[in-house]
């Protein structure tokens, strides 16, 4: 069975829930992939309403469904809220995005028979993978990165049914948001819910999956890509891993404002984000050193999600202590709570000790790394792996062309005076990067996510009643196309 824990006090919480055995999982996926092939053939308009249905229906249990996630979580009232906001809006965004219908990138080249050698009719556009979509949830964001969260949302945007294997952190609050989702959608079953281990291997190994999208650690991705590999007929792997999103703050940056924004930042959330700033690269000098001890030590930890989370940081913050203490927050309360740590050292000291030094430690810990010039910074920078995020602190841009050169190649999203923690849902975001940032180039927030449910089909010289809404040359949906090279709105 499978019990929901409160973080603060360990004590089990909620219903005890069965794990789901191979054969459920097999109903399950299968359901999902017989509703998908309804859903599919739903014009966009109707998807879109049933989409804004689901995010009307997540935002009338608001109430219910903070409490129960904090129970779980211990995340707390004004987080879990706003999550709740935040994942609705995701189901909106999406809304929009099949309404306009870009996404689809609808070509038409006309024949033109004077080319050599001749060009027939060719059109392309994107349509909704052919099976379902498997979805591992997340356990730092039991909303906007789980059951309803945006590898839903943007799955069920493309056309694709859904099954999520569901969080161990939050095993209570999945299922009921399972339930408020099927409720709102038209074919119950395009979303599917699994518990337990052994129902992820069985899931990403069914042969209806088509893709899978899972956010987590760089050790759970490759497990589950070993699990794809070994697959009779592969499939796509959407994975959003692991992430130091280095700072780099330059000598005209404001003092007070870095350290106090570094601090909050590094512990929002008891610093479990994917976007933490875990390395942040500032000049010597004792002014800024200061600011950044008093900041840490006025911040507090509190309890992480569960047990393996806080081992996992307790050993990260043991593999880092090889450096300097630069300061430390008061200690939180209960078995999971952890304390806040900054280490710190000099640029040719942290130089030396990667690529290891450079990994992430998941949970409020940062390394700060002293350097004597901005010149100096480029070949340590250029060793870093891929992050989710860059940042750079400054107030004369002139002084920032290398460091941003260099940073613009090793993360997925750039930040001028701002801290990483926060990934707004909105057209042009982009939350991926370079190994082992993520997977793939894809973004698993914004609406080009939608990219990774899709895939393109052309048709040459195909009869004009046989083609899609889409790429009849009526344009009856009225979406942006490309004809003939030109792109119309």
């Amino acid at each position: 069975m499978i019990y929901g824990h409160d973080p603060r006090t360990g004590e089990t919480v909620g219903t005890a829930l069965p794990e789901t055995d191979s054969a459920g999982v097999d109903l399950i996926v299968s359901a999902a992939a017989a509703a998908g092939a309804a859903w599919r053939a739903t014009p966009a308009a109707e998807r879109a309403v049933a989409l804004e249905a689901v995010a009307d229906a997540l935002s009338a249990h608001v109430d219910e469904l903070w409490q129960l996630a904090d129970q779980e979580t211990a995340l707390g009232e004004v987080r879990l809220r706003g999550e709740v906001a935040r994942t609705a809006g995701q189901f909106r965004l999406f809304a929009e995005v099949i309404r306009d219908g870009g996404y689809l990138e609808a070509i038409i080249d006309h024949a033109d028979p004077s080319l050599a050698p001749p060009r027939p009719d060719v059109r392309r556009m994107k349509h909704a993978l052919q099976g379902v979509v498997a979805v591992f949830a997340a356990s730092n964001f039991p909303f906007a990165f789980s059951v309803a969260g945006g590898d839903t949302a943007s799955a069920l945007a493309a056309g694709c049914p859904v099954v999520v294997k569901a969080h161990p952190g939050h095993p209570n609050t999945s299922e009921r948001v399972a339930k408020i989702v099927r409720e709102a959608l038209p074919y119950p079953d395009l979303l599917g819910l699994v518990q337990g281990m052994q129902a992820g291997v069985d899931l990403v190994q069914h042969p209806s999956v088509v893709a899978a999208g899972f956010t987590g650690s760089v050790a759970g991705g490759k497990a589950i890509q070993k699990l794809i590999d070994e697959r009779e007929v592969p499939i796509p792997f959407y994975g959003e891993l692991g992430s130091v999103n280095p700072v780099v703050v330059l000598p005209s940056a404001p003092v007070k404002e870095v350290a106090t924004g570094f601090a909050a930042s590094l512990t929002l959330g008891v610093g479990q984000f994917c976007t933490n700033p875990g390395l942040m690269f500032v000049p010597e000098g004792d002014e800024l050193r200061k600011a950044l001890v008093e900041a840490v030590e006025g911040t507090a930890g509190g309890p992480m999600l569960a047990e393996r989370i806080r081992d996992g940081y307790l050993g990260g913050v043991e593999r880092l202590g090889q450096l300097q203490l630069l300061a430390e927050g008061k200690p939180g309360e209960g078995s999971l709570a952890v304390t806040p740590k900054v280490f710190t050292a000099d640029l040719e000291t942290f130089a030396s000790k990667l690529p290891q030094i450079g990994e992430e430690c998941f949970g409020p810990a940062s390394i700060v790394v002293t350097y004597r010039d901005v010149s100096d910074l480029r070949p340590v920078l250029e060793r870093l792996d891929g992050s989710l995020t860059a940042t750079i602190h400054s107030t004369e841009p002139g002084e920032a062309g290398e460091v941003a050169e260099v940073l613009g190649k090793r993360a997925g999203r750039l930040i001028w005076n701002g801290w990483p923690t926060g990934v707004a849902v909105c057209w042009a975001m982009h939350h991926g990067g370079p190994w082992p940032a993520a997977t793939t180039s894809y973004t698993s927030v914004g609406a080009t996510a939608i990219g990774r449910w899709l895939a393109p089909t052309a048709y040459q010289d195909w009869p004009e009643e046989l083609l899609p809404e889409e790429l009849k040359d009526a344009n009856p949906l009225s979406i942006p196309r490309r004809v003939d090279g030109r792109l119309q709105a």
